[in-house]
C-alpha cells in the first residue's frame, strides 16, 4: 500500500527520532536491539535502558583510539556501560570536550564475539544525523512487538544497508533569476533529495555552453566563513572569489552543497573548533570526535551537474579529491583552475594541515 513509509521514509524518520532523543529499534536477522544517541540520552532514558539488559556504548575506531578502547570490531568498538556510569560518565565517551581535563575514562570493556552489524548501523544513523556517532544499545527479545507497543520507528537492517551507502536521487523543485553582486545574469536551482536530506543548490551564471567545459566548482557550505566571514577557514573567500570570476567570464556553475564542516554538521564543526583551541590540528579534532578526516560526498555535485547538462568541467579547487571524484563518475575535468584566496593569521595553520594531511595543492 502506498500509504506505508517505505525504506527511505523510515530511514528519515529514525534521524529524526534519534535527534530527539527517541529510540528505535534496529532488527537484524535473529537479533533486535533498541538504539538512542548517547548526545540526546536522557537520565530517565538510561534508566529505562538498563532495566532491559547490559547496554552497551558504540563508538567509532577513530573515537576508540583516543579513549585507547579496544576496536574488536575493526572499525567500531561496543563498549561496555558500567553498572555505576551516569549520563555524564556516558557523554563524556561520546563526547572530547572534556577529554584532556578527565582523560581517564576507564579502564573500558569492549564487548567481543556476535554481530556488530546493527551497531555499525546505528552510527551511521547518527553520522547522517549529524549527531556525534556515539549510540547507546540494548537487546530486546521481540523488536516488531517492542516497536508498535511503545510507538517506535523500527528498521530493517537488510533494507536499510544498502540505501544508507548510496546517494539519494535529487531532483530540481524549482528555479529562478537571481542578480547577484558578482553577475546580473544569475540563476538558482533548488535540488532536493528524495530521502528528506538537506537541500543543495547550483548557481548558475549566464548561459553556459552545454557542449564545451564549464568553469565549476563544488562549494561545500560554511556558515562560519560564507555568512559570518569567519577568519578561521578560507571558505568565504573562495565562495566569492569563485562567484567573481564566473561573473568576470560571463558563465559558470557553483554547486552549494550542504555538507557543513566536511560533512559533520555545524554543531559537530563548533565541537572540533572548540578542540582546535585546545592545540589539535583539524584531522586530529575530528578524530576525536569519532570522525573520518572528511565525511563528505562530493558525488553529489556530479549528480547536479549531469541533471543541469553538463559533461565536463573547468574546476575551481585545490583539491585533488574532487578531480578524482569528477573523473570516477563521469565528469570529464579538462583543467584545474587554483583558488588561492583568503590566506590570514587566524587560518595559516589550517591550509598548512589542508595541504599536508588532506593533500590540497596550496
Amino acid at each position: 500500500m502506498s500509504l506505508l513509509p517505505d525504506i527511505n521514509e523510515l530511514l528519515a524518520r529514525a534521524r529524526s527520532d534519534l535527534r530527539m532523543g527517541v529510540p528505535v529499534v534496529l532488527a537484524g536477522e535473529d537479533q533486535s536491539i533498541l538504539a538512542v544517541a548517547s548526545e540526546t540520552l536522557t537520565p530517565e532514558r538510561l534508566a529505562d535502558l538498563r532495566a532491559l539488559g547490559q547496554p552497551v556504548i558504540a563508538i567509532t575506531a577513530r573515537r576508540a583510539e583516543t579513549l585507547k578502547a579496544r576496536p574488536y570490531d575493526g572499525d567500531l568498538a561496543r563498549v561496555e556501560i558500567p553498572a555505576d556510569a551516569d549520563l555524564d560518565w556516558v557523554q563524556a565517551v561520546a563526547d572530547p570536550a572534556d577529554d584532556l581535563i578527565t582523560p581517564m575514562k576507564g579502564p573500558l570493556v569492549s564487548a567481543r564475539g556476535g554481530s556488530a552489524a546493527l551497531h555499525r548501523l546505528a552510527i551511521a544513523l547518527a553520522k547522517s544525523a549529524r549527531l556525534l556517532p556515539a549510540v547507546v544499545l540494548v537487546p530486546v527479545e521481540d523488536g516488531t512487538r517492542f516497536a508498535a507497543e511503545y510507538g517506535l520507528t523500527r528498521i530493517i537492517h537488510r533494507l536499510a544497508v544498502p540505501h544508507l551507502g548510496e546517494r539519494s536521487p535529487m531532483n530540481e523543485v524549482v528555479h529562478a533569476r537571481l542578480p547577484m553582486e558578482a553577475s546580473e545574469a544569475g540563476r538558482l536551482h533548488i535540488y532536493r533529495p528524495e530521502d528528506g536530506g538537506e537541500e543543495h543548490y547550483a548557481i548558475e551564471i549566464g548561459r553556459p555552453d552545454r557542449s564545451k567545459p564549464v568553469l565549476a566548482r563544488l562549494h561545500s557550505a560554511c556558515f562560519t566563513g560564507d555568512v559570518m566571514g569567519s577568519l578561521k577557514c578560507d571558505c568565504g573567500p573562495q565562495l566569492r572569489g569563485a562567484l567573481a570570476q564566473m561573473g568576470a567570464e560571463g558563465a559558470g556553475v557553483l554547486l552549494y552543497l550542504n555538507q557543513e564542516g566536511r560533512g559533520i554538521g555545524l554543531a559537530n564543526k563548533m565541537r572540533a573548533y572548540s578542540l582546535q583551541d585546545q592545540g589539535f590540528d583539524t584531522v586530529e579534532a575530528n578524530h576525536r570526535l569519532g570522525f573520518e578526516d572528511d565525511e563528505r560526498d562530493f558525488r553529489l555535485g556530479a549528480d547536479i551537474l549531469r541533471a543541469l547538462g553538463f559533461s565536463s568541467v573547468r574546476l575551481l579547487t585545490n583539491n585533488p579529491k574532487k578531480i578524482a571524484m569528477m573523473e570516477k563518475t563521469g565528469i570529464a575535468v579538462a583543467e584545474r583552475v587554483p583558488l588561492k584566496v583568503g590566506e590570514t593569521a587566524f587560518n595559516r595553520n589550517y591550509l598548512a594541515t589542508k595541504a599536508k594531511k588532506s593533500g590540497h595543492l596550496l
